[in-house]
């Protein structure tokens, strides 16, 4: 590929697995492993694959790649872990530049270019009646910090300037009814806004610093269940 920059860049924060190819800043190769609400997230399993399938399509070789970006969350423990470590692993094998990418920012972007006048939330499942959230301004400042919370905190959060605003993300989803009763706009759960995209996260990755491998670290906004539940453990004898 010569001078132009090949970007690989990955999320392992939801329950999805998602890989972009980008090259000169284009995007040419997209893939996504999506399990159901039913199915366990497949990220050990689906992760190498789904970048060796984009390479291979895009006929690109791994020491062609010029920079990986990872998803660094907030989402799941497992999975940040997993992404992490995959980042961390081809980075230092190749000598590639690697990049943090937040995933709501990525889960935004898309939501944030077909709806530049709107105040625009990412939100996701954090499980216990909780969200992942945050939320930018059309003119891209970031108004509501990466957070786990109730909807309704983020909903009041959102409600603080009185700007129009649009949610998307699973979360959304599953708390469509308390963002809409504050005035939120959500989008049919058929919209593509609401999954989170390879070609932002290498958008995303292009245009974001370089982070020193060894020093990746996931962005995980709280303790994980386990920590929270032996904590209650202590406090309860």
């Amino acid at each position: 590929m010569g001078d132009t920059p090949v970007v690989l860049a990955f999320d392992t924060a939801t329950a999805a697995t998602v890989v972009g190819l980008s090259v000169s800043g284009e995007l040419v190769c997209e893939l996504a492993d999506r399990p159901t609400s039913q199915e366990r997230p497949r990220h050990a399993e689906q992760l190498l694959s789904l970048c060796e399938q984009a390479l291979a399509e895009a006929a690109v070789g791994c020491d062609e790649i010029d920079r990986i970006g990872v998803g660094i969350g907030p989402g799941t423990f497992t999975g940040l872990r997993i992404g992490a470590a995959t980042g961390q692993g081809l980075a230092q094998a190749n000598g590639i530049e690697l990049v943090a990418v937040s995933t709501l920012r990525a889960l935004a972007l898309p939501a944030r270019i077909a709806e530049p006048e709107l105040q625009v939330a990412a939100v996701g499942d954090a499980r216990r009646g909780e969200a992942f959230s945050a939320a930018w301004a059309p003119d891209g400042k970031q108004v509501v910090a990466d957070q786990a919370c109730p909807p309704q905190q983020l909903v009041a959060a959102l409600a603080a300037d009185g700007a129009p605003s649009i949610a998307v993300g699973d979360g959304a989803l599953i708390f469509r009814k308390e963002l809409e009763s504050g005035g939120i706009a959500v989008p049919a759960d058929s919209s593509s806004l609401h999954q989170l995209a390879g070609a932002a996260l290498c958008q995303l990755a292009t245009t974001s610093n370089p982070a020193n491998a060894g020093a990746l670290v996931p962005h995980y906004v709280r303790e994980p269940d386990a920590e929270i539940s032996l904590q209650a453990r202590k406090e309860s004898k």
